[in-house]
């Protein structure tokens, strides 16, 4: 026998499970109680037999979900940026446990979850002025699913039950890509300052901000006019650390051209005398871009200080679109996705393509009018 019911009340049963046999060969029970009529118990009996000839049964446990998400992050803190690991330990304290946390693990089902999206939607911001963006709640989703999904392989859980759920479709954005004429006036307003040749950098090549302040001279190659990206300055509340890129693609080498060569001259010029002249005061960290004194440049204070740069020369974009507007002027200038796709070290040139085709409306008639020479030399004409 595998199964059977044993009746608690009218309205309650017990239904015991044969389990495998222990080491020693003991005979092991699980008992489960459910609340109804006994044609409920009956099906509930069949459920749980089925999945256990299936291979998918799962002992029922009396964890709740807000016991394990805490055990399934400190599983992925050492397996994820520090960064995204705050991300995740914000969404899960802020939001998933104070909206889920009491459930029984193996009780949680669609419905609940779908209706914390619903409820987030609605009125989920900390504030308590109104709802979070779908994006944000999308991001939620994404986490909460990736947890689910350690949960079945650890055999918590038969199936994840975000997988029948649906998650909020954002409208997706058009990048607001900065113009020549304002990346001309960023780079006229710094050229005075302490941000001009990091920003020419991140224009020419397109790099991260994390990628841009964690360069360093043995990246650079000036005689092959060339710079290695080979890790990120990464800050935390814990502070500033050096990573190595999350994807093997993010480990690159991208071209330079002439007048970026030129500049980085220039620039290291600038910087020797800054070292001379504080003597034993620079702390020596072989850095491109970094603070006066040598130091590492906090990721945080580069932005206020770009923001700072922006308002002062009244252009209002934000510092990652220098990233798209140098694969936008790639693309616009008729070079080739993969290759756009290597420089901004891209897992695949689908998420290139995927994020710069709509800001590209031109690339279709540009098509159109590529292959009507092929037209024409077949003998095709209208």
């Amino acid at each position: 026998m595998q199964g059977h019911l044993v009746k608690r009340s009218e309205s309650a049963w017990t239904i015991v499970i044969d389990l495998d046999r222990d080491a020693a060969g003991k005979r092991r029970q699980k008992w489960i109680t459910i609340k109804g009529t006994r044609r409920d118990a009956e099906r509930e009996l069949a459920r749980l037999l089925h999945e256990r000839h299936r291979g998918s049964f799962v002992e029922p446990s009396r964890l709740s979900f807000a016991e394990y998400i805490e055990q399934w992050l400190a599983f992925v803190q050492t397996r994820v940026a520090g960064k995204t690991f705050e991300r995740y330990s914000e969404i899960v304290r802020k939001h998933l446990i104070p909206a889920l946390g009491q459930i029984p693990l193996t009780r949680l089902q669609p419905l609940a979850i779908q209706g914390y999206y619903a409820q987030a939607l609605e009125s989920g911001r900390r504030d308590g002025k109104g709802g979070l963006n779908p994006r944000t709640v999308l991001h939620h989703h994404r986490v909460l699913r990736e947890a689910l999904r350690q949960a079945v392989a650890w055999r918590l859980l038969a199936v994840n039950p975000c997988d029948a759920v649906q998650p909020p479709r954002p409208p997706q954005r058009e990048l607001a890509v900065p113009s020549d004429e304002q990346v001309r006036a960023l780079l006229d307003g710094a050229i005075s300052t302490r941000l001009y040749a990091p920003l020419l950098i991140a224009v020419g090549t397109g790099v991260r901000r994390g990628e841009l302040l964690a360069l360093r001279w043995s990246d650079l190659d000036m005689t092959a006019g060339t710079v290695a990206i080979r890790q990120s300055l990464e800050e935390t509340i814990s502070g500033l650390s050096f990573k190595s890129p999350k994807t093997a693609k993010g480990r690159r080498v991208i071209a330079l051209s002439p007048t970026l060569i030129a500049g980085l001259r220039k620039h290291r010029a600038a910087q020797a005398v800054e070292r001379l002249a504080l003597g034993a005061g620079y702390e020596e960290h072989a850095l491109i871009f970094c603070e006066p004194d040598g130091r590492p440049w906090k990721p945080s204070k580069f932005t206020t200080q770009f923001i700072e740069l922006a308002a002062r020369v009244r252009v209002r974009t934000h510092l990652h679109m220098l990233r798209h507007y140098h694969a936008t002027a790639l693309l616009k200038a008729g070079t080739h996705p993969k290759i756009v796709s290597e420089r901004l070290g891209h897992a695949t040139v689908g998420i290139t393509l995927d994020t710069y085709s709509h800001a590209l409306p031109n690339l279709q008639e540009a098509a159109a009018a590529a292959f009507e020479a092929n037209l024409r030399a077949l003998g095709i004409d209208s």
